[in-house]
């Protein structure tokens, strides 16, 4: 998508109007792009590069309860009305939320003004994680294997019940 898309859409530039506008279509763009959980902070970083507003990105971010895979779940559950009701419920709570931290966070100077944040591609490397998670992952593998071969021959599986000797 164009540079200038985003920034028209965003409202960039326009003061109060644009803090107000990005907590109110950041959850919308959220519905219409349904990235879930943390595949959304990537988008996020784009969306801050395009030029929403601080409080935009929060509410984009608070956006994954009401993508379109989760807003179906709600709708199959509940019903029509209450997914609706849980879709305006949650909008308004994200965009109130959005615009109030950025309220907050701008007048003591905790917004950056420059829109540059680094989206960077993630890459597998040595480093401390990684030892860590390996070292987790055998100390694992040593517990299941132990508790495998502790396991009494005679003991019944947990999804059985057990058998009465005496009746």
């Amino acid at each position: 998508m164009p540079e200038g898309a985003w920034q028209g859409l965003f409202l960039e530039g326009h003061g109060w109007l644009t803090t107000v506008w990005g907590p109110l279509i950041g959850p919308a763009v959220a519905i219409a792009s349904f990235v879930c959980s943390i595949g959304n902070v990537p988008l996020a970083a784009v969306l801050w590069n395009g030029g929403i507003s601080f409080g935009g990105v929060l509410a984009f971010i608070f956006a994954d309860l009401i993508v379109l895979p989760i807003l179906d779940i709600y709708r199959r559950y509940y019903g029509w009305r209450m997914a609706g009701f849980l879709l305006v419920t949650f909008y308004a709570a994200m965009a109130l939320a959005g615009l109030a931290v950025d309220l907050i966070s701008a007048r003591p100077g905790l917004v950056p003004k420059v829109h540059a944040a680094k989206v960077v591609e993630a890459s597998v490397r040595l480093n401390y994680t990684t030892v860590l998670n390996v070292i987790f992952l055998v100390l694992a593998a040593a517990l299941v294997v132990s508790s495998c071969a502790r396991r009494a021959p005679d003991a019944a599986p947990m999804n059985t019940p057990a058998a009465h000797e005496h009746q």
